[in-house]
């Protein structure tokens, strides 16, 4: 059982702050990785998920993204972090929780993507002009902040 697990056996459907971390990764093509997870509803993300007990942020979006499609990660570029109302979470089995969340950038993996949990309906590679139209808000956010960046050649 892991952490998350562990601490929801505790004290069941109650409301959380939870830290994770998501990662833009980005092709020579310029496309970016987008994963339609199961929950909620179908909806596309950045690959990512909550922090293990002890973890490091980097090292929870380098697993993340591994379980999620099979990439190993390389350099990892900070974009912002995430916090506040907009960032309220919930499962279908009621469990809601605010994720404080690490943004990164990654134009340098290892492998090729596929899906590689059970929390994943599929993987893609979009244009960032090119995206779904059920991208997660909080996911918008991130996507603006990292097309600013590059747009500064921040990265």
């Amino acid at each position: 059982m892991g952490y998350i697990e562990e601490l929801r056996a505790l004290v069941g459907h109650r409301r959380l702050n939870l830290c994770g971390a998501s990662v833009v990764v980005q092709n020579e093509k310029g496309e970016l990785l987008l994963q339609q997870r199961r929950e909620p509803e179908g909806r596309w993300c950045f690959p990512g998920g909550l922090m293990e007990l002890g973890e490091a942020l980097e090292d929870t979006a380098r697993r993340e993204v591994f379980e999620e499609t099979a990439l190993h990660l390389g350099e990892l570029r900070l974009i912002g972090v995430y916090s506040g109302p907009e960032q309220l979470c919930r499962a279908a089995n009621g469990d809601e929780w605010y994720v404080v969340n690490a943004a990164y950038a990654c134009s340098d993996y290892e492998g090729r993507a596929q899906v590689n949990d059970g929390e994943s309906q599929r993987l893609g590679w979009f244009k960032p002009e090119d995206l779904p139209e059920n991208l997660a808000a909080s996911h918008r956010r991130i996507l603006a902040d990292y097309l600013r960046l590059t747009e500064e050649k921040s990265f």
